[in-house]
C-alpha cells in the first residue's frame, strides 16, 4: 500500500518547514488564553496520535488503551513532583523508559492477539490503569484527582508562560516527528510496512514479526507516556476521567479522520476533531441549549462519512491537491522550455 507521507511532498524537510512558519506565525494572530490552550492540546495530543499512526497505520496493530499509557506518564510526573523534590525532567525520562518496558512486557502476549481481540485486550488494559489510578487514592488522589503539579522551568525559561510552552510542545512535536520519519524511512519502517500488509509473507522472510511489532508498540507508548507528563505539567492539575476508554476511541477517531497511513495525516486529524470539538460546544451552548456529550453523536457520524468518502483520510485530499499543483506547475515549466527551444 502506497503511503501518503510519500506523495504529499517530495521530501522530508518542505512539510516540516511550512509547520514550523505556521507554528511561529500564529501567536501573531491568536490572542486569547482559551485558544493557546487548544493550540498547546493539538500539539500534546499529536504526540501521541503520531505513535498510534506508527502502530496503526504502518503495523497494523489496533490500540484503544492509549489513554492508559497517557495516563500513567502523567501520573508518574504528578506523583513523584508533588511528593519529592526530584526534578521534573528527570521523572518526565523515567516515566517514558517504565512506560516503553511496560508496554514491551504487555505487548508481548497481547500482540499474538489480531483484530478485535487485539482491540478489546488493549480496552482490557486501559480499564485496568483507569481503576488503579480511582483506587490507589493515596497516591493519586483518587476520583477527586491529584493538584499542584508544578511548571516545568527550562534552563531558566518560565513554561509557565502559556506562549513559551507552546513553542516548547511544538519543538517537541517536530522533534518527534522527525524521529517518526526516519523510523518510517529506514529498514524497520519497510518491516512495518511489510507486516501491516502481510504479517505472514514478511515472517516468511525470516523476520522477527512479533519483536517489531511489540518494539513499535512500547515506542509508541513511550510517545504517550511523553505527552502525559508534559499535559500534567501544564494543566497543573489530573484526575482519572481525563485517561478513561472514552479518550482512547477520540485518539482513534483522530488517526482515521486525518489519516491513518501518514504520520501528517495524524497531526491534521488532532486538530480537526479538536477544532470541531470546540464549534460544536460553541454551537450546542449558544444556539441548542443541548447538555450531555454532544461532540459523541458527531464523531460518530463523522467516522463514517469518512470512512465511506474518504478511506484514506483527510490528508489524502492535501496530497492529492499538492500532486496536482505539481503537475501543473511542471507542465507549465516543460511548456515554457518548449517555447524557448522553438
Amino acid at each position: 500500500m502506497k503511503r501518503l507521507d510519500t506523495t504529499l511532498y517530495g521530501n522530508r524537510w518542505k512539510p516540516i518547514a511550512v509547520l514550523i512558519a505556521i507554528i511561529l506565525a500564529l501567536p501573531f494572530f491568536v490572542h486569547s488564553p482559551h485558544w493557546f490552550t487548544v493550540l498547546i492540546l493539538i500539539g500534546l495530543y499529536s504526540i501521541i496520535t503520531i505513535g498510534l499512526s506508527l502502530l496503526l497505520g504502518y503495523a497494523g496493530q489496533i490500540s484503544l488503551g492509549h489513554a492508559a499509557f497517557f495516563g500513567i506518564g502523567a501520573y508518574v510526573s504528578g506523583i513523584f513532583t508533588t511528593k519529592t523534590a526530584m526534578s521534573p525532567w528527570l521523572v518526565i525520562i523515567i516515566g517514558m523508559v517504565g512506560v516503553f518496558i511496560l508496554a514491551y512486557a504487555i505487548g508481548i502476549p497481547i500482540l499474538k492477539l489480531k483484530g478485535h481481540f487485539l482491540a478489546l485486550a488493549t480496552v482490557g488494559i486501559n480499564i485496568i490503569v483507569y481503576v488503579l489510578l480511582v483506587g490507589f487514592s493515596d497516591l493519586t488522589g483518587g476520583p477527586l484527582g491529584l493538584q499542584g503539579i508544578p511548571k516545568l522551568n527550562f534552563f531558566g525559561l518560565d513554561l509557565g508562560n502559556q506562549l513559551y510552552f507552546y513553542y516548547f510542545v511544538w519543538t517537541i512535536v517536530i522533534l518527534v516527528i522527525f524521529f517518526s520519519m526516519n523510523i518510517v524511512r529506514s529498514h524497520v519502517g519497510r518491516l512495518l510496512r511489510s507486516i501491516g500488509d502481510s504479517e505472514i509473507a514478511t515472517q516468511t522472510l525470516g523476520v522477527d514479526v512479533a519483536k517489531t511489532k511489540v518494539a513499535i508498540f512500547a515506542i509508541s507508548a513511550a510517545y504517550a507516556s511523553l505527552a502525559g507528563s508534559l499535559y500534567a505539567h501544564f494543566i497543573n492539575f489530573i484526575a482519572p476521567p481525563t485517561f478513561n476508554v472514552n479518550f482512547s476511541i477520540l485518539l482513534l477517531i483522530m488517526v482515521m479522520v486525518g489519516g491513518v497511513h501518514s504520520i501528517w495525516g495524524a497531526l491534521l486529524g488532532t486538530a480537526t476533531i479538536l477544532f470541531l470539538q470546540e464549534f460544536i460546544r460553541f454551537v450546542s451552548d449558544t444556539y441548542l441549549n443541548i447538555s450531555g456529550q454532544v461532540e459523541i453523536v458527531v464523531y460518530g457520524f463523522i467516522v463514517i462519512l469518512v470512512m465511506i468518502f474518504i478511506p484514506k483520510g483527510f490528508i489524502s485530499i492535501l496530497a492529492g491537491t499538492w500532486k496536482l499543483i505539481r503537475g501543473q506547475r511542471n507542465k507549465i515549466t516543460s511548456e515554457e522550455k518548449g517555447i524557448e527551444h522553438g
